[in-house]
């Protein structure tokens, strides 16, 4: 006999509702980010570069924070680098490893971008709760993340 698992419904619910914030999000953010000439995956690229403050990343670590596949961060790479966002780097200690670094004109570009991404982030967010089931979900997010909007997080 069958007996349903009101969990597993929990979660697949759950797993729908987070799917659905992550594209009105980046619906959001493509539209913002159109003018500049990037996409979400090339920000989200150009702004991991930027954190990384004198260090490169490994091609795997790109491929990791831009939730790409190994090749498909290669091709994006090959894009942002023909456009002089970016520049690969040889590894000094592996002769195999190659990293990349942000190259002035992508700190330039990330620098007129990143207003317009925040606010459209933080709109969004904002407006999201109105949207039923992304209450909750959106509720926990902001619990999650108070310390780091505390300290000038995103929407401050």
């Amino acid at each position: 006999m069958y007996i349903p698992d009101d969990s597993s419904e929990v979660r697949v619910r759950g797993w729908r509702t987070l799917a659905a914030l992550h594209c009105d999000l980046e619906r959001t953010l493509e539209g913002v980010l159109r003018p500049h000439g990037l996409s979400v995956v090339e920000y989200t690229v150009l702004e991991a570069l930027a954190r990384q403050d004198g260090w490169h990343l490994r091609m795997k670590q790109l491929a990791r924070v831009a939730a790409l596949s190994d090749s498909a961060a290669t091709r994006m790479v090959n894009r942002l680098e023909a456009r002089g966002l970016l520049a690969r780097v040889l590894c000094t200690t592996d002769r195999r490893g190659v990293s990349t670094e942000l190259t002035a004109a992508g700190r330039d570009l990330l620098a007129a971008a990143k207003p317009a991404h925040d606010a459209a982030l933080c709109r969004a967010l904002e407006e999201s709760p109105l949207i039923g089931e992304l209450a909750a979900l959106l509720g926990s997010l902001a619990e999650a993340g108070r310390p780091a909007r505390d300290a000038g997080g995103v929407c401050n």
